[in-house]
């Protein structure tokens, strides 16, 4: 499995980045795609998950209704669209993919994503 991000940045509270993941060898039945961020000294956290099969999107509470997960259907890659960042944001962002979303959303999963990118920063200054 591969997973390449590209897209971190720095932007002010209230700015947007987009976040991309080109995917491959996801060969095993419904796989899900998703990303997990690690803040300093905060433990990785799932933040949003795509099921690559039916398109049905997941999002930690947080982020719901600023984040929107979506992929292009053409290409294997997943974009993380974010919108209204605030500086609690501000961490590495991981493309992630598992066999299902609660191995990347769960708070019991203790390193969410069974594979991982090498990670974006994404900095929200205030």
């Amino acid at each position: 499995v591969q997973l390449v991000e590209s897209g971190g940045g720095s932007v002010q509270t209230g700015g947007s980045l987009k976040l991309s993941c080109e995917f491959s060898g996801l060969t095993f039945d419904d796989p899900v795609v998703g990303w997990v961020r690690q803040a300093p000294r905060k433990y990785r956290e799932g933040v949003s998950c795509l099921e690559i099969n039916d398109g049905s999107a997941h999002y930690k509470h947080s982020v719901e209704g600023r984040f929107t997960i979506s992929r292009d259907g053409a290409k294997n890659i997943v974009y993380l669209q974010m919108n209204n960042l605030k500086p609690e944001d501000t961490a590495i962002y991981y493309c992630a993919a598992d066999f299902h979303c609660g191995g990347i959303l769960s708070d019991r999963v203790a390193m969410p994503g069974h594979y991982t990118g090498q990670g974006t920063q994404v900095t929200v200054s205030s």
